[in-house]
């Protein structure tokens, strides 16, 4: 298996390649050449498998000889050991027709440990193979800069440089990140900022010549594409316990940057028979736009109770208009410099259209959301956070058949936003005890303006330059 770029002229990379470049040194994302399928009987085999078992088995033909499949098999079984709960990605029952996955039991309490915990073991792996540093920068509107910083910290041959909006994560978010001291790891507060500003601050890193003659700089976002592959999985293991390959399911996912709902369409790709992938957004709806008038056209941010999905630039999009418009990479490259130019853009026709097989979207407001949180707790007696909500309202209104299973992905732990579920329910959700002293330890944390040569200039004070 090889990948290639979503904007056609960069070189293709194997699985090992594409997972410590990030980015495609023509600004685009990475791709399988083509997608790989199970038949409807190797996915009725899969029935029954416990999670580190089924992600080797989804995960072995991305990888090809990258990794053997004994030891793919042994990365993840040590990424899933690190989970609270033994089904990992478990789901609960709301009603006849409504499910929760709970993606939040890893040790920062949200889906994207499902991924990091990986990714970290697969930058060791690789680097061990090399006399190269890897020179990790990232952005974060919350969750992905503390699930990556717990996968990398203290790790040999890696450095980490997050950054974040300055007051625009929760004060949870903040502490998962800055409370981590080790040498390694570089938290960086960007004043005056929103998540769009920090993530176009780190692209410009990857199309900086002379950051990346410097260093070997690589991603954790869901730019990298061994973090959608990881969260390919959790599909599976809900689709599986709820009746597949014989049933379809459907999905409402609450996203900002759609890599996770992303995920869900390689997991149709693949052959899990998916009835409809619900693209759940806030008031930051440039994705509901998207999908339901074909305007990709850039807003203003506006802050919500729901930080990790007020993004009005969804970088996986590109994938997607990718695969729908014939992968042609010099069409879409211009599509792209057209949008980053004048920050909108119209879809074609066929990628409407082709989106429109499989996904459709809805928008919460702060009513909505706080209704959702509400209703989960009133009849049902579960606490969801307001991210959660946010795909659970657009469940509940998708009006899909009765005999269609809806899963709601449970995004992140209530207790990662305690104050908009107790406005909300007058509960206050508690931490796990795992993260308990959380607002007991020492944290620590750089500001810095909103000004890209000043970070830049951070980072090569503190990064360990190419061998």
């Amino acid at each position: 298996m090889d990948y290639i770029s979503t904007r056609g002229s960069a070189p293709a990379l194997d699985f090992a390649g594409a997972t410590l470049a990030g980015l495609a040194n023509d600004g685009g994302l990475y791709l399988p050449r083509e997608w790989p399928r199970f038949s409807q009987a190797e996915i009725a085999a899969m029935v029954g498998l416990p999670y580190a078992e089924l992600a080797a088995t989804i995960m072995q033909p991305f990888v090809g000889d990258s990794l053997t499949p004994q030891r793919l098999l042994e990365l993840t079984t040590a990424a899933y050991d690190r989970f609270a709960h033994k089904a990992v990605t478990p789901l609960q029952q709301l009603d006849e027709q409504q499910w929760l996955l709970e993606l939040f039991h890893g040790p920062t309490l949200a889906f994207k440990d499902v991924a990091l915990q990986l990714l970290g073991l697969l930058f060791e792996e690789f680097l061990g193979r090399s006399d190269q540093n890897l020179t990790i920068v990232g952005a974060t509107s919350g969750d992905t800069g503390s699930a990556a910083i717990d996968a990398v910290a203290g790790r040999a041959k890696v450095d980490i440089f997050m950054l974040h909006p300055k007051g625009r994560v929760s004060d949870v978010q903040r502490r998962q990140m800055t409370t981590v001291l080790a040498p390694n790891v570089h938290n960086i507060a960007i004043e005056g900022a929103t998540f769009d500003d920090a993530q176009a601050m780190v692209k410009r890193m990857f199309n900086d010549t002379e950051m990346t003659g410097q260093f070997n700089i690589g991603a954790v976002n869901s730019i990298n594409w061994a973090r959608l592959m990881a969260q390919v999985v959790y599909y599976f293991a809900a689709g599986l316990q709820l009746g597949a390959p014989h049933r379809p399911v459907a999905f409402s996912v609450p996203t900002g940057n759609f890599g996770d709902v992303f995920a869900g369409y390689v997991a149709a790709q693949m052959g899990l028979p998916v009835a409809q992938l619900i693209v759940a957004t806030n008031v930051n709806d440039i994705l509901h736009r998207a999908l339901t008038s074909g305007d990709y056209s850039q807003g203003t941010v506006t802050p919500t109770a729901a930080p990790s999905m007020d993004i009005q630039v969804s970088s996986n999009f590109e994938r997607l208009l990718f695969d729908l418009g014939g992968r042609d990479g010099k069409a879409l490259a211009s599509q792209m410099a057209g949008f980053e130019a004048t920050k909108s853009m119209q879809l074609t026709n066929a990628q409407r259209e082709g989106a429109a097989a499989l996904f459709s979207s809805a928008r919460a407001d702060a009513d909505q959301m706080a209704q959702a949180i509400r209703w989960a707790w009133v009849n049902c007696g579960e606490l969801i956070d307001p991210h959660t909500a946010c795909g659970l309202h657009a469940a509940r209104t998708s009006g899909l058949p009765r005999e269609v299973p809806v899963v709601t992905l449970a995004t992140a732990h209530p207790a990662k936003f305690r104050d908009a579920v107790e406005r909300a329910t007058g509960q206050r959700p508690h931490l796990p005890n795992r993260v308990g002293d959380l607002f007991d330890r020492e944290e620590r944390c750089f500001d810095l303006p909103d000004d890209y040569a000043g970070i830049a200039d951070y980072v090569r004070a503190h990064a360990t330059p190419k061998a």
